[in-house]
């Protein structure tokens, strides 16, 4: 069965929708409202989307090479010091509900670009902060503050692409954030260890700053939001529509599992390499972060691949290949763990992008709540898998921690298998798009 893609806007939320700002809006691109492949506005949206996703990913995970060094520094247990990175995920699953909605209200750019903006000044107050309490707090702060942007991005991509071009662009915006993730690990761990963690943090925040320059002066104003009125009741019963579909909470549930198992397995990997027989420095072990390269490739790869060969064929395959690379890292010789990883990583970010694109094309309206919602799972996920593998290494140490990877990608597999099974949602059929 090949995917249904629905065509043209999402609805306004409330009875009545507000006009847009018609002179904000850009000249018309090549063959109407819609961007389409290859022309300067796809080439413009990709590029600001591209910094915006390596921004908030830079933003968000740079903390993670530093937990064992928070272990050290601040005398915290390894579940503990995970906090620095499952408390701004866990604010930021929470606050995206609330964020997604305002944007369906005020539009998609201005939001992001306050998400930005402030996230990179929370970056800037963490690496001076000088108690453990108030980087808690101040991470706490970036996850509030980063809610403004996956969800509200992956709407943005749906409502202004054709609909032949959103796997491609999702693919990018993937990659960029995938990008951005390895970049911020890389610079804070190499740099950390050279300097200090707190210079290196502070960097990070400056090229926050700068990211969200960039995507301010690239992306493109909106040509087919249509702003819904502040109606709370009507934004509620949009929210909770989605979760009568099916075939969307499978897609939550499918985030939350190999979000988890994703962030699980990389946040223990500093301490087991730590240990013998690697014995490795956190400058030498942020290099494993270069893995996230293949993220990259894998999430503009795979992202156009599914527009071809449809979403129910690539995602489960994406997902074995991270269940090999999983399962790979069980060995000892340093080579082939980081082989693993690599493959993981590649089958990570595969399916990611799959998931993201499918969640926007299958949402009959209100499509940046419904990306919300997906995100909400993906980094609660985070935040519970992330915290509780470290209980999985205090008690069996890497291979009780690669255990519990691999049973959750393992579920997310069976997901994968249900919903290359599952038909698509009633209002595709009725309009004939099924």
């Amino acid at each position: 069965m090949t995917d249904p893609e629905p065509e043209g806007g999402h609805r306004p939320l409330a009875a009545e929708s507000i006009p847009a700002d018609d002179a904000s809006r850009p000249a018309a691109v090549a063959g109407g409202d819609r961007i389409r492949a290859g022309t300067p506005a796809f080439r413009r949206a990709s590029w600001g989307l591209f910094s915006a996703g390596f921004a908030t990913f830079a933003l968000l995970y740079s903390v993670q090479p530093l937990l064992p060094q928070f272990s050290l520094t601040f005398g915290v247990s390894p579940a503990e010091s995970s906090l620095a990175l499952s408390l701004t995920t866990g604010v930021l699953a929470v606050a995206m509900l609330v964020a997604s909605t305002v944007s369906e209200v005020v539009g998609r750019k201005r939001v992001m670009l306050t998400a930005l903006t402030l996230s990179a000044l929370a970056t800037l107050a963490v690496a001076v902060a000088p108690a453990w309490s108030q980087i808690l707090g101040l991470r706490a702060l970036t996850g509030l503050a980063l809610s403004g942007l996956p969800a509200v991005a992956m709407a943005y991509l749906v409502d202004e692409m054709e609909k032949d071009a959103v796997g491609r662009a999702m693919g990018l915006y993937i990659g960029g954030s995938a990008f951005g993730g390895m970049s911020g690990r890389l610079i804070v761990g190499v740099l950390g260890e050279a300097f200090g963690w707190r210079p290196a943090l502070g960097l990070m925040g400056a090229i926050g700053l700068a990211a969200a320059l960039v995507f301010w002066l690239s992306l493109p104003a909106a040509r087919n939001f249509k702003p819904a009125r502040p109606d709370l009741g009507a934004l509620t019963r949009s929210l909770f529509r989605h979760l009568k579909d099916p075939g969307l909470c499978l897609l939550f549930l499918q985030g939350f599992l190999l979000m988890g198992g994703f962030v699980a397995l990389y946040n223990y990997l500093g301490y087991h390499l730590l240990e013998p027989p690697y014995g490795l420095n956190q400058a030498e072990i942020s290099l494993i972060f270069l893995c996230y390269l293949l993220g990259t490739a894998a999430s503009a790869w795979m992202g156009s691949l599914s527009d071809r060969l449809g979403r129910r064929r690539v995602l489960w395959a994406a997902i074995l290949v991270m269940l090999a690379g999983v399962l790979t890292t069980l060995a000892e010789p340093l080579a082939i763990v980081v082989a693993g990883i690599a493959i993981a990583t590649f089958g990570f970010f595969g399916a990611h992008s799959v998931v993201s694109a499918w969640v926007g094309l299958r949402a009959e309206t209100a499509k940046a709540q419904a990306s919300s919602l997906y995100l909400l799972a993906y980094y609660l996920g985070s935040s519970v898998a992330g915290t509780l593998g470290g209980v999985a290494w205090a008690w069996g140490g890497w291979s009780a921690v690669v255990g519990g990877v691999a049973g959750l990608t393992v579920a997310g597999l069976v997901v994968a298998l249900v919903l290359s099974r599952m038909p698509p949602p009633k209002w595709m059929r009725v309009k004939g798009r099924a």
